[in-house]
């Protein structure tokens, strides 16, 4: 049955794209926004009834015998962990639609042609990322300690998402498309929306080739980053595969809807690191603290949704909408910083620990507790105050000492033992 259910749905996403672009898009046209709109709508709307399908398949207990994952589970986890992940995949693919819209502006690709180009760019992605979704099932199916790498390989994504710039891309620079250059002679016009031509009994390849071939590397590179983030969130292959392909489906409309107000999305790249960095956590900490799959949809869409929420709120346009979020500079100076922070309350804990156990023999302890506090009130407000409040009792105390001392003095002396010149 499990077979049959992945046949019948290979065989439908086949049967969708032959009617995008036999039927829907035969001839090479601009698409507009609305029109982008309009099949943004539709791909989202087939993506929730697919869920629903999902609901009813684990639900029924359809879909799961024989697989890699012998795990059962129930159609209401199965259909959120199925949200969670396109959720996940059609924001990280956001940051791909950054790239796509640069190659597109470097090489000059007219409007008509760029939906040929990302529909051959989604026939590829579906077939490299399903071989990618089988080997990492199977990794992780095979070694259990996998987890843990691919949970410190998405800590890597987000650390590398604050300093990465896209405005600085150099197509031409690219490894593929010297390779395809030293192989292949490449024309200097584009010739309709053809991949390869044949002039003077030469075969060449089109411009439109090498943004087909840059659109593919560029997906592969964003492969390996959503897809270890998709199973941290579900360890089902057939989850992970349908919610990357429907994602994967909707990159095009949502390209040609969003490329024209990309600027606008300033907040969008830092929304996606926190969204990295805990799922990156959460796969860090599955076999200790397992995250319930409704606690991470929760995070993931809140995590976005003030992203979006403040870029739409932001008023202005922003003018570097693709840089950094802080300079490669800017990280190194804060990564001494929290390692500056991290030794002063290491050692200055240390000390305060040993001057707290101490206290029973109060000499010592006078000294070491409020050293372990001079040493954390170099970076702690906290530790500043606690330890004026320790040495204005420390004062109380001495004086306190003080007195007694004056009044047990006082007692020792007799009647005509006023003070006055000694007496010899």
């Amino acid at each position: 049955m499990t077979l049959l259910i992945w046949g019948a749905f290979v065989l439908a996403i086949l049967g969708l794209l032959a009617l995008d672009l036999g039927v829907f898009n035969r001839r090479p046209h601009e698409i507009s926004v609305t029109e982008a709109l309009g099949w943004s709508a539709f791909w989202i709307l087939l993506a929730l009834v697919f869920n629903v399908l999902v609901f009813w398949l684990y639900e029924n207990n359809w879909i799961g015998a024989g697989m890699a994952f012998p795990e059962d589970i129930d159609g209401r986890t199965a259909a959120i962990e199925f949200f969670t992940g396109y959720l996940l995949e059609k924001s990280l693919s956001l940051d791909n639609i950054f790239v796509i819209a640069l190659i597109f502006a470097y090489f000059r690709v007219p409007l008509a042609y760029q939906h040929r180009v990302l529909f051959w760019g989604v026939i590829g992605a579906l077939l490299l990322r399903g071989i990618m979704i089988a080997a990492g099932a199977a990794l992780l199916h095979r070694f259990a300690w996998m987890t843990y790498v691919f949970g410190g390989l998405l800590l890597f994504t987000a650390a590398r998402m604050l300093v990465a710039r896209h405005d600085n891309l150099a197509p031409e620079e690219t490894w593929i498309v010297r390779l395809t250059r030293r192989w292949i002679p490449v024309a200097e016009e584009y010739e309709g929306h053809r991949f390869l031509i044949e002039r003077d009994g030469v075969r060449m390849a089109t411009p439109l080739l090498l943004v087909l071939l840059l659109v593919e590397t560029t997906d592969v590179m964003f492969a390996v980053d959503s897809i270890p983030a998709i199973f941290a969130v579900t360890d089902e292959p057939f989850i992970v595969y349908t919610s990357n392909v429907f994602a994967i489906l909707g990159l095009r409309s949502l390209y040609f809807a969003l490329a024209p107000m990309l600027e606008r999305f300033r907040f969008l790249k830092a929304s996606l690191v926190f969204v990295l960095g805990y799922i990156g956590v959460k796969m860090l900490l599955t076999h200790t603290y397992p995250i319930p799959a409704a606690v991470s949809l929760a995070m993931v869409g809140g995590i976005l949704g003030i992203g979006l929420l403040a870029s739409v709120m932001g008023g202005s346009q922003d003018t570097a909408a693709l840089e950094a979020p802080v300079t490669p500079r800017q990280l190194a100076r804060t990564s001494l910083r929290v390692a500056w922070t991290v030794v002063i309350l290491v050692v200055g804990g240390t000390v305060l620990v040993v001057g707290a156990a101490m206290i029973v023999l109060p000499g010592p302890a006078l000294v070491v507790i409020p050293l372990g506090l001079a040493i954390l009130a170099t970076e702690f407000v906290w530790a500043r105050r606690l330890l004026v409040r320790v040495r204005e009792q420390i004062r109380e105390g001495v004086e306190l000492v003080n007195e007694d001392v004056r009044a047990i003095r006082g007692r020792g002396r007799g009647p005509g033992d006023e003070e006055g010149p000694t007496r010899r």
